[in-house]
């Protein structure tokens, strides 16, 4: 049987903390469920991480960066083909998070307890959150606008049509029901 290093545990981890977190909330999900997800015992899953919010946070960096570079790849692979480039890469950028969050929706609702914590966090007075939900957003935004080739306002056009997509997810229903 080969070993597992310590970072693939790592990653173990992240994984299980993304769907406990996305399920459950920072203060829901346990880090027992969380070892037990990932296969490695409690005590282990701190020796990876020092306490419960680092594995918070690196679950939210995870699916942060994971829908960044959803948009990336789908960005990438209609500009190569595409004539008009403008529309096939929004159209791109809107399927390829439709997919990503119809097969992954645990990516979309760790963000948004990602953005629960915030407020709770900071009201008292931690801003580790709140920093790496800005810093996240604000990849995401950049990925998107740069792909689209996109001004502010046109930019802001994508996410509020993304957020009908959002919504749909976080109450149960396909991302597609929108459209």
């Amino acid at each position: 049987m080969a070993r597992v290093s310590a970072e693939e545990r790592r990653e173990y981890v992240i994984g299980a903390a993304v769907v406990e977190f996305a399920s459950r909330g920072f203060y829901g999900a346990s880090t027992a469920a969380i070892a037990e997800r990932a296969g490695v015992s409690q005590p282990y899953l701190f020796r990876l991480f020092p306490d419960k919010k680092a594995i918070f946070v690196a679950a939210l960096t995870r699916s942060m960066e994971d829908t960044r570079r959803a948009f990336e790849e789908a960005a990438d692979g209609a500009e190569a083909g595409s004539v008009e480039a403008g529309g096939a890469v929004f159209r791109a950028l809107a399927n390829a998070y439709a997919r990503l969050i119809e097969a992954r929706p645990e990516t979309l609702l760790m963000q948004m307890q990602g953005y629960v914590a915030v407020a709770a966090a900071e009201a008292r007075g931690d801003d580790l959150i709140g920093e790496v939900v800005r810093a996240g957003w604000m990849r995401i935004w950049e990925t998107v606008r740069l792909s689209l080739g996109a001004d502010a306002h046109e930019t802001a056009d994508f996410f509020a049509c993304g957020m009908l997509g959002n919504t749909l997810t976080a109450i149960g229903l396909p991302a597609s029901a929108g459209t």
